[in-house]
């Protein structure tokens, strides 16, 4: 094995949660969609907590991806009235989206249940050295 091996490594694990993280946020932002589609770009930041910019990239990449749609509101007296509706295609793949997120979830619930379990056999057993100290 080489020195750059490990290095490679590290760079698919950090390009593996960058994808993941891209993919959680186009969930919570298609969700956020799916039940108010006329909410701006500026309400889905405040709701998501991220800046204005990187929810514009979001909404712009679903849109290309043709997972969204964007409809003007004609009959409407604010002309820049607009909302974002989920495809077919954007449904189909919301679904899969939350299964993966689900399943992600929870593998996460697991080790963060068994890290759990051992900090407190750790906190259990240091008490005990402690209390049986004179």
């Amino acid at each position: 094995m080489t020195a750059i091996a490990p290095f490679a490594a590290a760079n698919v694990d950090a390009a593996a949660a960058d994808q993941a993280l891209h993919l959680e946020i186009h969930f919570k932002v298609m969700g956020l969609l799916q039940a108010k589609p006329d909410m701006s770009q500026r309400q889905m930041a405040k709701a998501l907590g991220l800046s204005l910019g990187k929810t514009n990239f979001c909404v712009q990449a679903l849109l290309a991806k043709g997972w969204l749609k964007l409809q003007n509101f004609s009959g409407n007296a604010n002309k820049q009235a607009y909302a974002y509706l989920l495809t077919p295609e954007g449904i189909a793949n919301k679904a899969q989206l939350t299964t993966r997120f689900l399943q992600r979830k929870q593998q996460e619930y697991v080790l963060l249940k068994a890290e759990i379990e051992a900090l407190q056999r750790e906190a259990s057993s240091a008490l005990q050295s402690h209390q049986s100290q004179p």
